[in-house]
């Protein structure tokens, strides 16, 4: 199906460097078609950019399959744009319309420090992951699936905390800047099984304490988090990391 293809105004946040002013630049892309993906977007205006002699704009970005959480950036003024439950590479240029003009900017958080343009460090991410969100197991051949009973439900419960990609969104709409979401999804994918169960009482303590040491802020139930989350990771989890912070402080 040939569909109408639509011009855009961009305006992009630009900054060198972390030391450097950052500004919004005003970009206009013609005939960009819809069956594009945003970031395919931004390699049609950065081919431009090279064209002219521009710096191109920098963006994250890996699998584009809405996996490796790699990509990330507010669209006009949400994170990851106004699908729900939708990565930014995944977001189709369909979604907008002729003539729109769109605001771009990087995650904004004190604890994700800009590197350039679009692009921040989230590395206080893996620090909370590599405060308690693993187990710990001697190693050997592969145990028999069906090895240990879990409840369905339960399985499922804990698939869905799994399905986090620690994109960031969460942290980017958060008021507070709250890893919270994150956290929580991390949290509740172990201590729901069996194999999560044994370091639970130290695993909620030491990664919140990652979490603060990074510079988060705390959970204010906005549930702006819970809007962006491309995964539809609920705040039900939050709940649950916090009961497991509070055995974990008491036992």
């Amino acid at each position: 199906m040939n569909r109408k293809k639509i011009n855009l105004t961009l305006k992009i946040w630009r900054q060198s460097s972390p030391a450097a002013e950052g500004r919004l630049v005003t970009y206009h892309l013609n005939a960009i078609s819809p069956d594009m993906s945003f970031l395919e977007m931004l390699d049609v205006l950065n081919e431009q950019l090279t064209l002219t002699g521009e710096e191109p704009v920098a963006f994250d970005n890996d699998c584009r399959e809405g996996i490796c959480g790699m990509c990330g950036a507010v669209v006009n003024g949400q994170a990851h744009g106004p699908e729900q439950e939708t990565t930014l590479c995944q977001l189709h240029m369909r979604h907008f319309t002729d003539g729109d003009t769109l605001v771009i900017e990087p995650f904004r958080s004190l604890a994700f420090p800009l590197v350039k343009d679009l692009v921040v460090d989230r590395s206080a991410l893996d620090k909370i992951i590599q405060a308690g969100g693993y187990i710990s197991v001697n190693t050997g051949g592969a145990p028999d699936a069906n090895a240990i009973p879990i409840a369905q439900e339960t399985a499922e419960q804990a698939m869905d905390a799994a399905a986090c990609i620690g994109c960031g969104a969460c942290v980017a709409a958060c008021p507070n800047s709250s890893a919270m979401l994150f956290t929580s999804a991390k949290v509740s994918q172990l201590a729901l099984l069996p194999q999560g169960r044994p370091e639970r009482k130290k695993r909620a303590l030491n990664m919140v304490e990652a979490m603060d040491q990074a510079g988060f802020g705390n959970c204010g139930n906005e549930r702006e988090c819970e809007a962006v989350c491309p995964k539809g990771i609920t705040i039900g989890n939050i709940a649950r990391l916090n009961r497991e912070f509070f055995k974990g402080l008491f036992s």
